[in-house]
């Protein structure tokens, strides 16, 4: 910086005037001038006043001149950032590299110096370098336009990740290397990195790494443990890195002591219930912070929103014993004043606030936060759920709850086409809104036709009939079905049906529910091609029918020159009952990970209809997690049916059915279980289903390959599926099992659920029908 102070010799300042600012204001000017008015300057303070307009950074040059007694200042402003831009960054998102220019200063609006080039590129290369990438190029681009302003461009060149060649743990006796990495996300190229990407280096995941090596070692009573140093090498053409830790283990502490302190509010003996630290035992530090959590979450939950318990130790290095006192500050017990919503523009208050655990007037409950916020996610009608607890103004024991939701549409209208191994093209309009109008309720109506299957349905139902949560519905629905185009056997059934649907809840989970239908079905069989063991049922159980030469269309018979033809016909209306009680602890509907999914329930075609019979179906599925990103589903269904009164078994055609896309997946729908030759072709087996059902999956779900973070709209996993259909109970046998094993995929795309099976019969009979892959795409309904 030169010193533009002109040669003039000292004088007062009667006034001071600023020229050449068009961005900054005089005031800023003045606020930093060490000058006024009526001071004496000489050369050597006008310098020294420079110098210190120069250190704001808002301008290239200044020059102070002197007009009589008036000093001059003429001031060359640097140039605006009118625009910046970046380009090539894929593995880091544009606003998180903002976001680091902006903390160095460099953002659009903002005055550009050109000496910041060289930061901008050690700002971002930092940031790549973070992330593993020491290959990056980063070029930036400045271009001066008018009203002096500049756009910046910044080309960014991101090369390969480095991968980690070596993660070497120096000093660690007591464990075994792959013991204690078990979880670290940093680890040395291997067989499953490709897919894992657990090779590619970040000094936020090696940070993280080393936290979880000291929790594993404090956790088995290692309190003195400690990572000494770290050497990240990166090889000469930064594509490789080593990694090494030393480490001091340390020697194992006993836990001694554990004191509760403070105001405990409740009852110590309860208190100490909640905590799984125990004395006397070796001591972990995740046991006494799991008892603190714990803690925190009773006191929360009785009104203390802002309670705090901090763990205090007491080392005695000498014994190797450790004493920790719980420190408990409840802090003020608040209750709610007011719940309100923000963002449902759509969505009637009432149809939120019904979902609300947390009340206005009753203290405040985490519990009752949290169990809000998941009863919201689940209807459907939100892209996020948010909660706020702010405390009211000058109350000390009040807080609101804001919950702030992004609506998304409930509604949908759909012209489906879709593909499946078993039922072809599938074409369906469907007309279907979650939300009608703002209230919560939902109406739908389908049409769906293919190859084998005409269908009209509509429904409506009432999530909130009552108060209590009581849900009150109707359905509506024709069906035109072949049935031996869906891998069943060859007789064709035409369905008018009606139902109302009753839900009641028992609590947050269970819930109970009724319906009471009747169904008018028309079952056409054709001689030659139907099974006869399925007619000589209906001709037991209803009668016979007279012949008639066109399906479906039997008033032609008993005319006069009508030919008998191969097709009878049976009338069977049945009036219906169902009940079922469910339970349901699932995280999410479409993906879950973790909790519990029970439904047991019963139809039963009541005394008075044409056939009189039951079933009953329980099904059972638990997801255990592992780890952060994996989880274990174990999955089990089980149906059996009867016929009671004056019917002797349960009809054929409410038959239960295994194998296909859904069920034991490697062989194709429909077709375990019983099966009969067909009248017309001996060597061609039908499908006839069974009274007694069995299925049961364990299925690994993993994240989807190539994705960073979980979906909650796909799902990937490796299975193994056992199953099989029988006539009657009695008949069950281990050895009729049948088994697969394979991966699959699962996306609840915008058309409507895609799956893709891939799956290799372990254990199957000759006659079986198989296949390997096994897909399904479209709406369906």
């Amino acid at each position: 910086m030169a010193n533009n102070a002109m040669a003039f010799d000292p004088f007062v300042v009667s006034d001071i005037r600023l020229e050449g600012l068009t961005r900054v204001p005089a005031g800023t000017v003045f606020a930093s001038l060490p000058i006024e008015k009526g001071d004496r300057l000489d050369r050597l303070r006008a310098g020294e006043a420079i110098r210190v307009l120069f250190k704001t950074g808002f301008f290239n040059d200044i020059q102070m001149k002197r007009q009589g007694d008036i000093l001059v200042i003429n001031f060359v402003e640097r140039p605006a950032i009118s625009k910046l831009t970046l380009s090539g960054n894929k593995d880091i998102k544009t606003e998180d590299l903002m976001k680091g220019l902006k903390e160095i200063g460099l953002s659009e609006g903002e005055t550009f110096d050109r000496l910041q080039l060289d930061r901008i590129t050690q700002e971002l290369t930092r940031q790549y370098n973070n992330r593993g990438k020491y290959n990056v190029s980063i070029k930036p681009r400045v271009e001066d336009i008018d009203r002096n302003r500049v756009n910046i461009t910044i080309d960014v060149v991101e090369g390969k990740a480095s991968k980690i060649r070596h993660f070497n743990i120096v000093g660690n006796d007591s464990f075994a290397d792959d013991d204690i990495t078990e979880n670290f996300e940093s680890r040395a190229s291997n067989w499953l990195s490709w897919y894992k990407r657990d090779d590619q280096y970040s000094r936020e995941k090696l940070s993280g790494d080393l936290e979880k090596l000291q929790q594993f070692y404090q956790d088995r009573g290692y309190v003195d443990f400690n990572v000494e140093s770290t050497q990240v090498a990166v090889s000469q053409d930064k594509r490789e890195i080593f990694v090494t830790a030393n480490v001091r283990e340390g020697e194992i502490y006993k836990l001694v002591d554990l004191k509760l302190a403070g105001d405990l509010v409740l009852d110590e003996e309860a208190l100490r219930r909640l905590i799984p630290a125990k004395v006397g035992e070796t001591y972990s530090r995740a046991d006494v912070e799991r008892g603190a959590e714990s803690i925190t979450k009773v006191l929360s939950n009785i009104g203390y929103a802002f309670a705090e318990v901090s763990p205090l130790p007491d080392v005695n290095a000498e014994k190797r014993e450790i004493g920790v006192t719980l420190m408990v500050q409840p802090g003020q017990r608040v209750y709610v004043r007011r719940v309100t919503f923000v963002g449902n523009d759509r969505t009637q208050d009432e149809v939120l606030r019904r979902e609300m655990r947390q009340l206005e007037g009753t203290w405040f409950s985490q519990a009752a936060i949290d169990r809000s916020k998941i009863r919201l996610q689940r209807l459907g009608f939100f892209k996020s759920v948010e909660v706020e607890t702010p405390k009211v103004p000058g109350a000390n024991d009040q807080i609101d709850v804001v919950v702030r939701v992004e609506e998304q549409s409930a509604g949908s209208f759909q012209f489906g086409l879709g593909y499946s191994q078993i039922q072809g093209l599938i074409t369906s309009v469907s007309l279907q809104q979650r939300n009608f109008f703002g209230t919560g309720n939902t109406v739908g109506v389908t049409v769906q036709n293919n190859s084998f299957v005409k269908r009209f349905d509509f429904s409506f139902l009432d999530p909130y009939f009552t108060d209590d949560g009581i849900s009150l519905g109707y359905q509506l629905g024709y069906r035109e079905l072949d049935n031996g185009d869906a891998n069943q056997a060859q007789f064709t059934t035409d369905t008018a049906s009606g139902d109302v649907v009753m839900g009641i809840p028992l609590s947050e989970t269970n819930t109970v529910s009724l319906s009471m239908g009747i169904d008018r079905n028309k079952l056409t069989t054709t001689d030659g091609a139907t099974p006869e063991s399925l007619i000589q049922y209906l001709v037991t159980e209803l009668g016979d029918r007279d012949r008639f030469p066109i399906p479906n269309n039997n008033p032609t018979t008993g005319q006069p020159n009508v030919p008998a033809g191969p097709f009878r016909q049976w009338t069977v209306n049945t009036w219906k009952l169902t009940a079922g009680w469910a339970s349901d602890s699932r995280n999410k509907f479409f993906a879950p990970t973790r909790g519990t999914y029970q439904r047991v329930f019963g139809e039963v075609a009541l005394p008075g209809s044409d056939l009189e019979y039951y079933k009953l179906n329980y099904e059972y599925a638990r997801y255990f997690p592992m780890g952060e990103r994996f989880s274990l589903l174990t999955r089990t269904e089980v149906g059996y049916g009867d016929g009671y009164g004056k019917t002797g078994s349960l009809p054929f055609y409410e038959s239960f059915y295994a194998g296909g896309v859904r069920s034991v997946r490697g062989f194709e729908d429909n077709t375990l279980g019983p099966v009969e030759a067909s009248p017309a072709n001996r060597d061609f087996f039908q499908p006839l289903g069974g009274a007694f059902k069995f299925v049961n999956t364990t299925e690994l779900i993993f994240p989807t390959p190539f994705t960073k973070t979980d979906s909650d709209s796909a799902q990937f996993s490796a299975f193994v599926d056992v199953g099989n259909v029988w006539k009657e109970p009695r008949e069950f046998g281990r050895g009729d099992l049948r088994a697969s094993a394979g991966l699959s995929f699962k996306w609840q795309a915008p058309v409507g659920p895609i799956i893709i099976n891939f799956a290799v019969p372990l254990k199957k009979e000759d006659g079986d029908r198989t296949e390997s892959i096994q897909f399904s795409f479209g709406s369906q309904f």
